[in-house]
């Protein structure tokens, strides 16, 4: 056997107290327990096990001894094998194996002989699955992701009961040593996409990940200073549980309640499980409302200030848009200024305790912005299209994506202010080339619409029945595209 990685069990013992200290740790339990007749030590943290469970399976085994039968004690591997046979028991290899086990939540036992096991006996602390905050429906399953890697496995693996569903775990930092698993379906996931995932995974050289998949997500994209996310979340199973079965990889942090899912586009991020939970009209009504919302929350404040600031493009019809009261502060500066405000207005929002934050909304959003435009500080038109454009913004089911258009907009509304109609539309075209420019993991971010796919487009806009939907998006690569 390999698992004999001490020559006793008083060298483990000192092994044990070397790293985590003698009586230093309120947490970390070692001490000598009887298996029948057979003492061994074991160790483990107190706050990652089953307690309970621990209690009965060593209680019974403690009790009922062969010494008191006359049987002489054996050989300690076969003997612990025999007696001790527990469903979840494995055996490290080295020493370092055998220790980030204990640290991971497993019960560790070492024989007379220097035999080490662990036993799967992990009982991480949590939240039990509830609905995500920020994924509502309003039919369809309540249950989402919690912070425990081992329930949201679970979960996934509750909607798709295929052998073919993989789980690949990963220890990656040198000091957090953080659990992360790689998902996919192998007779459908990209083998080239998967290598990738693979590989940048193993390229991590850093001592945590405090963030968890936010950290994860830059350490794997390089991701710099790009406003626009390169990966889903997803806090759903379902949403997780769909995009595995057209071919896409999630990637599962432990202390994270959400999902990483690649690879995407931009179109990815503009979807919400609402549409599913409709019909296929209505569902195709939402969507197009909510791809109008994106538009309208990037290009309608700029539209606004081009027309406000030059009158001469104004048609007839629309002689009622711009800023009929004047103000000793100029009209660019007030959008800058109600922008600000309701970017502070959401931070609050976040720190504020939910008993308050109706109230805060109600102060911010009326007693002061009524005294703003009674005192000249805003024109009434500023702050009626920064509440429009606000909504619109909250429209937008992903929210790295809505932060991402806030900045696009700041750009366009820079350039229209220096330079008129020819920066409105420089912006946009600058925006646009960005855009086009974004390969994430090799896939174009504007894909179906760059490079053009007619029949990928139209289903990205229009939601199809569930019986027409045949085939697995062409930029996962999947095995098979054919879904049946």
């Amino acid at each position: 056997m390999t698992n004999r990685i001490f020559a006793s069990l008083e060298e483990a013992k000192e092994f044990l107290y070397s790293k985590f200290g003698k009586d230093e740790s309120f947490d970390v339990c070692i001490k000598e327990v009887h298996v029948k007749n057979l003492p061994v030590l074991c160790a483990y943290i107190s706050g990652l096990v089953d307690g309970a469970t621990l209690t009965v399976q060593l209680t019974p085994l403690y009790f009922d001894s062969d010494e008191k039968q006359g049987n002489p004690v054996k050989e300690d591997d076969t003997y612990f094998d025999n007696i001790f046979n527990f469903y979840g028991k494995s055996e490290p290899k080295d020493r370092d194996e055998f220790l980030l086990g204990i640290l991971s939540g497993q019960v560790g036992f070492v024989t007379r002989q220097g035999y080490a096991y662990l036993t799967e006996l992990r009982n991480y602390p949590g939240r039990q699955p509830e609905e995500p905050d920020n994924e509502k429906v309003i039919r369809g399953s309540r249950d989402g992701f919690a912070e425990n890697i081992m329930f949201n496995t679970a979960l996934i693996r509750r909607r798709i009961r295929s052998p073919e569903l993989r789980f690949e775990l990963y220890k990656i930092t040198s000091d957090g040593k953080t659990d992360v698993a790689i998902a996919y379906i192998k007779n459908i996931v990209n083998d080239h996409h998967l290598k990738w995932v693979k590989q940048r995974l193993e390229e991590i050289k850093h001592d945590g990940l405090t963030m968890a998949d936010k950290s994860l997500e830059e350490w794997l994209f390089k991701q710099r200073f790009h406003p626009v996310p390169f990966v889903r979340y997803s806090e759903r199973p379902d949403i997780v549980a769909a995009h595995l079965l057209e071919g896409h990889i999630a990637i599962i942090v432990d202390t994270s309640p959400s999902v990483i899912l690649l690879p995407i586009t931009i179109f990815h991020l503009m979807q919400h499980a609402e549409e599913y939970r409709q019909s296929p009209l209505v569902g195709s009504t939402v969507r197009l409302l909510r791809y109008s919302a994106i538009l309208l929350s990037l290009t309608l404040m700029p539209i606004w200030y081009l027309l406000a600031t030059h009158e001469e493009y104004l048609p007839d019809a629309l002689q009622f848009i711009g800023a009929r009261e004047k103000s000793n502060i100029p009209l660019l500066f007030q959008v800058f200024i109600a922008d600000l405000g309701l970017e502070y207005l959401r931070i609050a929002a976040i720190h504020t305790p939910t008993p308050l934050s109706t109230a805060m909304g109600l102060v911010a959003g009326v007693i002061i912005g009524q005294i703003a435009i009674d005192v000249g500080l805003f024109t009434p038109e500023v702050v009626l299209y920064s509440a429009v454009v606000a909504i619109f913004t909250f429209a937008i089911p992903t929210f790295e994506l809505s932060v991402s258009i806030k900045y696009f907009r700041f750009i366009v509304l820079v350039l229209t202010a220096l330079f008129g109609p020819s920066g409105f539309f420089i912006g946009f075209f600058i925006i646009f080339s960005y855009f086009c420019a974004l390969r994430p993991m090799q896939i174009p971010y504007l894909w179906p619409l760059v490079p053009f796919f007619p029949k990928a487009f139209l289903r990205v806009f229009i939601r199809f029945p569930m019986a027409d939907d045949a085939l697995r998006p062409y930029i996962v690569g999947a095995k098979r595209r054919k879904r049946a």
